[in-house]
């Protein structure tokens, strides 16, 4: 990591056919080898797949399903004195929604199904829902954070 100077923020465009930065952020993070067609191809058929089934508008259903899945706390290695500690720490709303992404991509790519668009529409419903393997990631880090609440007081 470079230490000469911070790293400036470059802005999220919106995707065209929702107009939403999320949409475009999860794209980026879908995309394989720079196929980005194909990514908004996954997430474009994925938002069909919701409204089909739920019949409800398929971005306010991703975005309570990002909501969802968004941590807010965390925990990070903390070296004391020969020791690690894992110290808990509020998550930065950026992040929290990076990992949020992370999180629903991979757990979407592990599921059973046939198609990657089936498969992330299953998860951003159960996600939705409060239930699937995203949110069940979000809980254990919100446990490990309470658990190590003790080295909150290691914080840097």
């Amino acid at each position: 990591m470079s230490r000469r100077r911070v790293v400036q923020k470059r802005p999220v465009p919106p995707d065209s056919v929702y107009n939403s930065r999320l949409v475009s952020m999860m794209v980026r993070r879908i995309m394989r080898h720079g196929k980005k067609s194909l990514a908004y191809r996954v997430i474009y058929d994925a938002m069909k797949i919701i409204e089909e089934r739920t019949g409800s508008e398929p971005l306010e259903l991703f975005e309570k399903a990002v909501r969802n899945v968004t941590p807010l706390v965390e925990v990070k290695a903390r070296r004391v004195g020969g020791a690690t500690y894992q110290v808990p720490m509020e998550v930065r709303s950026e992040r929290g929604t990076t990992l949020a992404l992370r999180w629903l991509i991979n757990y979407s790519r592990q599921r059973a199904g046939r198609t990657m668009a089936m498969k992330l529409a299953n998860e951003l419903m159960d996600a939705a829902n409060e239930t699937g393997s995203a949110v069940r990631k979000r809980e254990e880090t919100h446990r490990m954070a309470d658990a190590n609440k003790a080295f909150a007081h290691y914080r840097y």
